[in-house]
């Protein structure tokens, strides 16, 4: 009887430890028992000192070898790759086809599904085609005769227009300008979209408005003629367009700043109205001696009259010298004008600060900014009316210059060029705003 040594020998494998007869479960088992000798020799012992977590990131729960590469076997949410089956491919097949769009009847090949063939073409859908009108010989004689077009003509178009999808510059190219008379492209735009809204107004149901599209060949040459111009002008003309183009921003920011500044000052003297009224009233009713709870309502006063003093009514207990105190909105120069004034008219800076003390303490420095707004703007009004002035003296001196009487007759003004020589060496600010470039050699 064959023993497991002598199947070992015949095989040349080496001894083991269970040398006897090979049973049926030997040979069902016999790749279970090589994995699993397999896997322990992929084993490996922690090292002494080692602490389990570091050696458990060495190695994965299959106890595998550490990988020589980083490497990521999660899926997570990373795209999964194509799961290739043992499926057949569809089949494809080189076969031939037509273009419906031609009429030539060419033939093509291409590569395409065996399951489609003998289909239509796939890019047939995209195949548009304009519909081109028709008319008849009794329509063109009642309603689309014109005497600067013979009927041959008209036809030539319409059929140019049919064969090349209404593209008008490819059918000027292909119009036959020896046989008829040479027309432009608007010409021919003209006279097609002419017959067509007449041919749609003829043939419209009664009682029916239809859309009758109308083009303006007028418009269109000249359209085309800005076009021409703007494309030969010469460097000195874009350079001198956009010269003036920034001239024109420069004037409307002046402008801009002039009407805020005048909208300022119309607060301001509307604010020290409003302050001035206020006060005659409350010595009216101071003057008739109203009871107290009438005279605690007073009209409030609007914010931009002066200073705004913070409000300490609900603010707890407060000493009465903090409702002297300027707000953070009232800037450096403001208080130190305040401060100056007040020191030129011998009032103290840090007065007692009783109730009454306090409140026209505060309404006095409340004038005194409103006088300080007020004499900026009055400075800054006298300072334009000068520089306008000014511009006006040199305005009406260039005009003296240009005409001088010779011969008891005035000559013509400067030519267009002398103007923009003169205009380039020396800028005029005709709306007037302060700040110009040339106001210093308008002043000397």
């Amino acid at each position: 009887m064959a023993t497991g040594a002598d199947v070992r020998d015949i095989l040349e494998l080496t001894g083991g430890d269970n040398d006897g007869p090979i049973s049926k479960k030997d040979l069902i088992n016999s790749d279970k028992k090589k994995t699993k000798k397999a896997t322990e020799t992929l084993t490996f012992k922690r090292p002494e000192g080692m602490h389990r977590e570091v050696y458990a990131l060495l190695y994965s729960d299959k106890k595998d070898a550490p990988p020589l590469l980083p490497s990521d076997t999660t899926q997570g949410y990373r795209t999964v790759k194509a799961k290739l089956g043992c499926k057949k491919v569809r089949p494809w097949k080189w076969m031939p086809f037509t273009n419906p769009a031609r009429r030539d009847g060419a033939i093509f090949h291409h590569w395409r599904r065996t399951a489609e063939e003998g289909k239509d073409y796939p890019f047939a859908r995209f195949n548009k085609t304009v519909q081109v009108p028709v008319y008849s010989e009794q329509e063109y004689q009642m309603h689309l005769h014109d005497d600067g077009w013979t009927k041959a003509e008209t036809d030539h178009l319409f059929d140019l227009c049919k064969r090349f999808d209404l593209r008008f510059i490819v059918v000027h190219d292909r119009y036959d300008h020896q046989q008829y008379r040479k027309r432009s492209v608007e010409d021919l735009k003209e006279r097609y979209y002419s017959i067509c809204g007449k041919l749609t107004k003829v043939r419209a149901a009664s009682g029916t408005e239809p859309k009758i599209y109308i083009f303006d060949a007028g418009h269109e040459r000249r359209r085309k003629e800005q076009l021409e111009k703007l494309f030969n002008r010469t460097p000195e003309q874009v350079a001198e367009e956009e010269y003036l183009i920034q001239e024109l921003r420069k004037i409307e920011t002046r402008k801009k700043e002039r009407e805020k500044k005048a909208q300022d000052l119309q607060k301001l003297i509307k604010a020290a109205d409003t302050t001035t009224e206020l006060r005659r009233a409350e010595k009216r009713v101071s003057k008739k001696k109203l009871p107290q709870k009438r005279e605690t309502e007073k009209p409030a006063v609007p914010e931009t009259a002066g200073i705004k003093f913070p409000d300490f009514k609900s603010a707890g207990v407060t000493p009465r010298s903090h409702r002297m105190k300027l707000p953070s909105s009232v800037g450096q120069k403001k208080i130190k004008a305040i401060e100056q004034i007040l020191i030129e008219q011998g009032v103290d800076l840090n007065p007692m600060p009783t109730e009454e003390i306090v409140q026209m303490f505060n309404e006095l420095r409340s004038d005194l900014v409103l006088l300080y707004e007020l004499k900026q703007a009055h400075s800054n009004c006298e300072y334009e009316q000068q520089m306008l002035r000014h511009r006006y003296e040199a305005l009406l001196k260039a005009g003296s210059g240009a005409a001088t009487p010779q011969g008891g007759e005035l000559n013509s003004w400067p030519s267009v060029d002398d103007i923009k020589v003169e205009a380039k060496e020396q800028i005029i600010d005709v709306v007037g705003a302060p700040l110009t470039p040339n106001s210093v050699s308008l002043h000397s």
